[in-house]
């Protein structure tokens, strides 16, 4: 499967672990969650070595990415090493890639996931389509915003029909810069995008935050980021999730003034895995390890506290042990 980007994360089109995601939305669903699957093509970001039979990675054009991929080397363990020079797919290639986007909703549905998410954000295979700075295509999927937005749309529409857009939600990141992304103009781009999609009735429109670099610093975000968000808002009368850069009190913010509907969090939920209940309760957070982020045992992954362990009301793991 040519989606796959980093070693060791997590698929969903083999057998082997579409029935261990069956045990993952059962223990979710018994304690009362719902989950979604999110579905990931990474493009060029990515490594011969992460692709079957060794192959190119793909792109919309033959463009090397800067930086490192992180993949298993020959003794089993991490490793970065330089990315390569990606594969444009072809015209012909475009069915592929909409039918391995098929064949994993159909998966996901199949172990009753609740919903799905297209990941079109952060400088990955749809995102580099939907962006002038990694999309110099003169075909009927490069120029034009109509044509970088096709496949993305295409997949959107094939989704659809497996699943209802009701229980489809999509990923997007205006402004981003992650993976050396960048457009000539995001506003219009992105305008455009947010109204076809908008056409769709999906469940959710999930937003990274554009003004993420400045709150991370723990700055307000500018007068473009925020404007960006009204713009969004205007053509996406859907929930909006924004995502990035919050902590409690700016969460509440955006909640309060309107800019989002629901306020996303990822890496807080790595250290803390009753994140809500923490939230809830104004109690303190664990302190993440970023050099546990990526491949590795239970360490960093499965080992940290919970709350009723913090307090002395539950030994052992904070996590269901029928995953282990």
């Amino acid at each position: 499967m040519q989606g796959q980007g980093y070693a060791w994360t997590p698929g969903i089109h083999s057998s082997e672990q579409v029935e261990a995601w069956r045990r993952v939305t059962k223990a979710v669903h018994e304690a009362g969650g719902r989950i979604v699957c999110q579905l990931w093509h990474v493009g060029r970001i990515s490594h011969p070595g992460l692709q079957p039979d060794n192959m190119l990675p793909v792109a919309p054009s033959a463009t090397i990415p800067q930086g490192k991929a992180f993949i298993e080397n020959e003794r089993g363990e991490g490793a970065l090493v330089p990315f390569v020079r990606p594969r444009a797919l072809t015209l012909e290639d475009m069915p592929y890639i909409v039918a391995q986007y098929e064949r994993a909703a159909k998966n996901a549905q199949s172990v009753d996931f609740d919903g799905i998410e297209i990941h079109a954000a952060n400088g990955y295979l749809l995102d580099q389509f939907i962006e002038s700075s990694t999309n110099g295509r003169s075909d009927t999927y490069g120029g034009s915003v109509e044509n970088r937005t096709r496949l993305l749309l295409e997949v959107a529409e094939a989704l659809s029909r497996i699943w209802g857009p009701d229980r489809i939600g999509v990923r997007i990141s205006p402004l981003g810069k992650m993976n050396e992304i960048s457009d000539d103009d995001p506003e219009a781009t992105f305008g455009y995008l947010v109204e076809r999609l908008a056409e769709f009735g999906f469940a959710y429109l999930h937003l990274v935050n554009p003004g993420i670099a400045q709150m991370q610093k723990g700055a307000p975000p500018d007068q473009r980021s925020l404007a960006f968000v009204k713009l969004i808002l205007k053509r996406f009368k859907g929930a909006l999730i924004a995502a990035g850069g919050f902590d409690v009190k700016t969460a509440a913010q955006w909640i309060r003034e309107g800019r989002a509907d629901l306020i996303a969090f990822g890496r807080k939920f790595i250290a803390n895995p009753d994140l809500p209940e923490r939230l809830r309760a104004g109690a303190p957070l664990n302190a993440d390890d970023p050099t546990t982020y990526y491949g590795g045992g239970e360490k960093g992954y499965t080992d940290y506290p919970c709350l009723a362990q913090d307090r002395g009301e539950q030994p052992g793991a904070c996590v269901d042990q029928s995953l282990r």
